[in-house]
């Protein structure tokens, strides 16, 4: 039995199929999406979905946080960005996280706790961009 696996971006909807497991990277660690799998929603950090098929990866998208929606038969991304690895610029990541340590070199780390925690998840999401990028290449 599969899961209808559905990747959604504000620019379009990704992938809208059924797969045997999608890996997807969850703020708190990874999880997989398979059949029966207990209902959750979690918070996703910058990092890999993998999609499988016959226990091999057949896709794999980079996303840029974002949600999902886990159930039993069913696993919604929703996704701040989302791209296929295959189409990830490495010196476009490369640049923006030159410019997003640039950012964190001129801030005060004391104020505003919520835009630093927001600037460090986009330095870490940059570098799981290249690292995917580079792994792909």
């Amino acid at each position: 039995m599969p899961v209808q696996l559905d990747i959604i971006s504000p620019e379009k909807v990704l992938v809208s199929r059924e797969v045997e497991m999608a890996v997807i990277p969850g703020a708190e660690g990874d999880i997989a999406a398979m059949p029966e799998h207990a209902p959750v929603m979690l918070l996703l950090r910058g990092g890999v979905v993998s999609l499988y098929e016959n226990g091999v990866v057949t896709d794999r998208f980079f996303v840029e946080g974002g949600f999902a929606d886990i159930t039993a038969d069913r696993c919604t991304v929703l996704a701040d960005r989302a791209v296929p690895v295959s189409e990830i610029s490495v010196d476009e990541a490369t640049a923006r996280l030159e410019e997003l340590t640039t950012l964190w070199g001129r801030s005060d780390k004391h104020d505003d706790p919520q835009s630093i925690d927001a600037l460090q998840a986009q330095i870490l999401s940059a570098r799981a961009e290249i690292d995917a990028a580079s792994a792909a290449h």
